[in-house]
């Protein structure tokens, strides 16, 4: 009798205590202390709370009231907001808990970020960040920073809270969004918060919705991709996988096991160089005639001017492939070994008390696992300067380097492709699994528009992306239930096709892919586009000059978000053409003041029937320019920036960059890629 009445009491208060867990009012956690709340427009505040139970929000001279419906929730929303100082918000149920009191509450404008890498890509990584970190001091600029997860279905779950804008927060934070909020805080004079949801890497349909996909028959293959069986549970599968990998990595890929060079005193600045042979870098070795993987060591002689002695240096080598450690006067500065050290762009610094006036040298032992080795990219990117000081002429280290071989492997004739890993259900790049977790629970919270920056993992799906983009942005403000709120995006920048001019017209995935974005500002309304396709780099897919991104996407909000009609917000857009005799006569609108970097416009071509392009003469009229070639008697389309690096220097009185375009409508080569 006395365990049934101690058990009975015991079940009693766990239902009690469960019933006060549910009782507690939670609202999600895009409301924190520092929030920007949406000027201007209702904004909606929902939350949780026991079923019943009535839910007061005070806040700017507002109190607005709620109900908890059978499932616990709640919404309401505060009347539009002014402009005003922070000040705080007091969540508190009936049910006689403690207030939730959120402190430092900002109405303002509020933009999501979101994209792929180039949007996820840090200010701490931009352009001069030393200098533009040390004056990131805004307190009325917000950050709100999305968890980068999956599911496989809709969920509200989300973690989170608001940050003030200083030179310690702002370097973690996406460096587009934080230099398109500076340029919108400083141009409207408002608070500005900032709400960051990209992932790197990713399609666009990861961030649609799959209602949206699954009603449209050109979207079936991705759907059926996600469809597809997956070896989440089937630890069979995945150990096979193991299995067949690791027998692929040891007969493919070397490892470096150690670094005998350094052991030999490769680094030291009085080494015996006279059995060493000379390579012009960068380039991969292989293009020399060293058909090798292995290690190779690099060394070069430079003169340290006497007004450099003690002050630090920045060492830029660009990028690697594979492994790099780093010396300067026989001390290491710097190395990268990880799985993804190709993609990274060397970048290190050498500490001033290091640093003495004359001779000095510079050593690299390069590890190459498998495939091409060496260094990549343009010269310029090879070069040591002043840190932190643009105005000092940096040393040039392109050219000629000394080289010699410390451990050499054969390379296969040929390479099989590497075992396909399992696909998890919940994988980042499959169909709806980021808008899910990542888009859906920040539904509707209140905001002015969207920055995007995304496409290069669907440039061999252009074709489709004509209606993938539109369809997920038509997804988002459908979801949101805010209209057709601003949203603005960038198209791709240059990148990947670092040649010697001139080049032969060539097919191009990535100018197909911004031709489709080009084509959403009409199919989409209120949509603005920020070019890029003059300040990418050829062989880095994540260019440092986030500045200027941040700025084109403000002069895009200025017209599309804020109605601005007095400024130029777009560079040269293709608005028509016509024959006359050899020529093409190409108009443009946004051309006031239609100008070249250069005697000529550059990165034109023209065809005639046979649809084979060839480089042609461009000459500016007006606001048009006039296009013509030797090769081609009778033109029928004219191409301009049709290329994934193209070279480009047209441009308006605003000093933004002619976008490309294509006149004809000749076959695609994404067309059968969906």
């Amino acid at each position: 009798m006395h365990i049934k009445t101690s058990a009975a009491a015991a079940l009693l208060l766990s239902l009690i205590a469960a019933s006060a867990v549910q009782a507690a009012v939670t609202l999600p956690p895009m409301f924190s202390d520092h929030m920007v709340l949406q000027r201007g427009m209702d904004v909606p505040v929902w939350g949780t709370a026991a079923p019943g139970e009535k839910v007061t929000i005070k806040y700017a001279n507002q109190t607005v009231e709620a109900t908890a419906d059978e499932k616990g929730e709640w919404k309401t929303k505060l009347a539009p907001l002014g402009k005003g100082d922070g000040a705080s918000m007091t969540v508190s149920g009936e049910k006689g808990d403690k207030p939730i009191v959120f402190q430092d509450v900002i109405p303002g404008d509020v933009w999501i970020c979101s994209g792929q890498s180039n949007m996820q890509f840090m200010t701490k990584q931009a352009k001069n960040a030393q200098e533009e970190l040390a004056t990131a001091k805004f307190p009325n600029i917000r950050f709100f920073q999305v968890p980068s997860v999956t599911s496989v279905s809709p969920t509200k779950e989300l973690h989170g809270a608001w940050t003030v804008c200083t030179p310690k927060t702002a370097g973690d934070f996406s460096a587009v969004g934080y230099f398109f909020g500076r340029e919108i805080h400083k141009l409207e004079d408002v608070p500005v918060g900032l709400i960051h949801n990209s992932w790197g890497g990713m399609p666009a349909e990861s961030f649609t919705s799959e209602d949206t996909l699954k009603s449209d028959p050109d979207f079936a293959k991705i759907l059926e991709h996600k469809r597809a069986p997956t070896t989440q549970d089937n630890e069979r599968v995945k150990l096979i996988f193991k299995s067949e990998n690791a027998r692929w990595e040891k007969r493919y890929m070397h490892k470096d096991e150690s670094n005998e060079g350094e052991k030999n005193g490769w680094a030291k600045p009085d080494l015996d160089e006279s059995d060493w042979k000379e390579m012009k870098l960068p380039q991969h070795w292989e293009d020399t005639g060293l058909k090798i993987d292995g290690a190779v060591w690099f060394r070069k002689q430079i003169d340290i001017p006497s007004e450099w002695s003690n002050k630090d240096l920045q060492l830029t080598l660009g990028g690697i492939d594979d492994f790099d450690t780093s010396y300067f006067n026989g001390q290491k500065v710097g190395d990268n070994h990880g799985p993804l050290a190709v993609l990274v762009q060397r970048d290190y610094t050498i500490p001033a008390a290091d640093v003495k006036a004359g001779k000095a040298t510079i050593a690299v032992r390069v590890f190459d696992q498998m495939g091409d080795g060496g260094f990549y990219g343009p010269p310029v990117s090879m070069k040591l300067a002043v840190k932190g000081n643009e105005s000092v002429k940096p040393i040039a280290l392109e050219g000629e380097w000394k080289y010699k071989v410390e451990k050499a492997f054969e390379q296969p004739a040929t390479i099989p492709p590497r075992p396909q890993a399992p696909v998890e259900a919940n994988a980042p790049f499959l169909a709806s699994n980021i808008y899910n977790a990542m888009v859906y629970p920040l539904e509707p919270y209140a905001i002015k528009g969207v920055i995007w920056y995304q496409g290069e993992s669907n440039a061999d799906r252009a074709w489709q992306y004509r209606k993938l983009f539109p369809a997920m942005i038509a997804d988002w403000r459908k979801n949101w239930g805010q209209g057709d709120f601003p949203f603005l995006f960038v198209q791709l920048a240059n990148f990947n096709n670092f040649k010697d001019k001139p080049r032969d017209p060539a097919p191009s995935q990535w100018a197909e892919l911004r031709e489709a974005q080009t084509m959403t500002l009409e199919k989409s309304p209120s949509t603005g586009m920020a070019l890029a396709i003059d300040i990418g780099e050829s062989k880095d897919i994540h260019p440092k000059n986030k500045q200027d991104v941040g700025k084109r996407l403000a002069l895009a909000a200025e017209a599309v978000a804020y109605g601005k009609k007095d400024i130029e917000y777009a560079g040269p857009m293709y608005d028509g053409m016509k024959i006359e005799g050899d020529k093409i006569r190409i108009h443009f609108t946004h051309a006031k003041g239609l100008t070249s970097k250069g005697p000529e416009p550059k990165g034109f071509e023209i065809a005639g029937e046979d649809q084979k392009f060839h480089w042609a003469q461009a000459q500016i009229d007006g606001d048009e320019v006039i296009v013509s070639s030797k090769d081609v008697s009778a033109p029928k389309a004219v191409r301009y920036a049709w290329a994934d690096d193209p070279e480009v220097n047209l441009y308006n009185a605003a000093g933004l960059p002619a976008c490309p375009f294509r006149t004809d409508d000749w076959k695609m080569i994404t067309a059968d890629a969906r």
